[in-house]
């Protein structure tokens, strides 16, 4: 389903989106040396609950997860990069933390990722990557103009995540958002220009652009959620939702 929103159901997407924003700075904020996942979870939950908010998470059981997932935040450190289950692990200085945050307010859902690195050693090899996805993020978002195809924003931000020299995964990417959480239209890290469906204002998307140091393979860890690189690689993940307006795109997650 790909779900044109009203310019309301917009207003009420900027509302969900500033909070997922403030949860997400404010836990990055809190993701110290010596900081354990779940108490990150414990956190999200507190503050999704105390805004009157709904997880998108809890609840979710697609087909590519042992659902349902049961947290409130998804976690992944160092090469996990995705669906990250939050477990008792106390993170470490130097740590590649990714917090990965989708929330329902008032009917509408907002998504949004941010990759950090805990404490104060800063590996280059993890500062590259995020910096990558955070370009690469910038380069999908100005693509994202009325009149624009999919395809489009796909191979803004496949450029540039292989000229930074990163193998891309088409597998897992950015998705239309609403009334729902995953919705069509999906869309890749990497593609064709001039391709797929053409953007129109009250569209919602989540752009997602994520890579693995030195490869393109993931692995499922036991737990049947957490993904990570299939060669043990650091990754990185940055992830905004945006509105496609008459203007371009206006992003709905950023902290206020």
């Amino acid at each position: 389903m790909i779900e044109i929103l009203t310019p309301s159901e917009v207003a009420k997407g900027r509302e969900t989106g500033a909070l997922v924003g403030h949860i997400l700075h404010t836990l990055k904020g809190r993701a110290v040396v010596g900081t354990n996942l779940l108490d990150i979870d414990r956190w999200a939950k507190e503050m999704i609950l105390g805004a009157g908010a709904v997880s998108c998470y809890v609840d979710y059981a697609p087909s590519f997860g042992r659902g349902p997932f049961g947290h409130y935040i998804c976690t992944a450190v160092n090469d996990a990069v995705l669906h990250g289950l939050p477990h008792d692990y106390t993170l470490a200085d130097g740590d590649l933390l990714t917090l990965d945050l989708a929330v329902l307010l008032d009917g509408i859902a907002a998504d949004a990722a941010i990759s950090f690195v805990v404490g104060t050693t800063q590996p280059a090899e993890s500062l590259a990557l995020i910096d990558a996805t955070e370009r690469a993020l910038a380069a999908g978002i100005a693509a994202a103009n009325p009149g624009a195809r999919i395809g489009d924003i796909s191979h803004a931000i496949g450029t540039v995540l292989e000229a930074a020299g990163y193998p891309v995964n088409t597998e897992f990417g950015g998705h239309g958002i609403g009334s729902t959480m995953h919705q069509d239209p999906h869309v890749v890290n990497s593609g064709r220009p001039g391709r797929g469906f053409t953007l129109r204002p009250g569209l919602l998307l989540a752009l997602e652009p994520w890579v693995m140091a030195d490869t393109d393979v993931l692995v499922t860890d036991p737990d049947g959620w957490t993904l990570r690189s299939a060669t043990g690689a650091r990754t990185a993940h940055t992830e905004h939702t945006v509105a496609i307006t008459e203007d371009g795109a206006e992003i709905l997650t950023l902290p206020r």
